[in-house]
């Protein structure tokens, strides 16, 4: 008998549990799209998809990494006074609730503009430059170049945006993410830059 009502009890905990962390996420969502819809848009559209390929798409991009570059944008470890002014009042909850949201959001996959670059990029990226010393890209951003929580997913990001970073990596006008970047960066010609990012952009 004691056993059944222990039973029942923790049944009963496990659901109101579950409600209240659905109603949780519910309010995240709810409160990202009001973040979102009051200024995340103009650049980086309603779901992620922006607006220019300047901006960065944030469809399908891991929630952990886009809270970390707003508060890397917010404490000015990255720079960008548009950015900083945008994120100035987010709280890191706030953060990691646009973050769900756009991570959530499907990813859209276009063909290479330029597929004998593209062809050139992909060889890059999954075996790197032996002649160089340049490491493959997949060794840390994976095959899939879906990335990890701690490094971005790249598959599908625009040509133009990855292309600006790696070159921003090289100059060290970005120092925010991994110091292993500059050692790379320093080792790719501009062509090799440009062709990974043309790889990424139709993966």
């Amino acid at each position: 008998m004691k056993i059944a009502s222990i039973v029942k009890f923790l049944a009963a905990a496990f659901t109101s549990l579950s409600f209240c962390l659905t109603a949780m996420a519910q309010a995240d969502e709810a409160r990202a799209k009001k973040i979102i819809s009051g200024s995340c848009f103009l650049c980086h559209g309603a779901e992620g998809d922006s607006s220019s390929e300047v901006f960065p798409r944030l469809a399908g991009q891991h929630h952990e990494y886009i809270a970390k570059q707003l508060a890397n944008f917010k404490s000015g470890a990255r720079k960008s006074t548009a950015m900083r002014d945008m994120v100035a009042k987010l709280s890191p909850d706030e953060m990691l609730a646009v973050g769900k949201f756009f991570e959530k959001q499907s990813v859209p996959v276009e063909a290479p503009k330029d597929a004998g670059l593209a062809a050139v990029g992909k060889y890059i990226f999954h075996n790197g430059n032996k002649f160089s010393g340049l490491p493959a890209c997949a060794s840390c951003h994976g095959a899939d170049a879906k990335g990890t929580a701690t490094l971005p997913r790249l598959a599908s990001q625009f040509a133009v945006y990855t292309e600006t970073q790696l070159k921003h990596f090289n100059t060290r006008e970005r120092n925010n993410d991994n110091a292993v970047m500059h050692a790379i960066v320093v080792k790719m010609s501009p062509l090799e830059m440009a062709a990974v990012a043309e790889y990424l952009s139709s993966k």
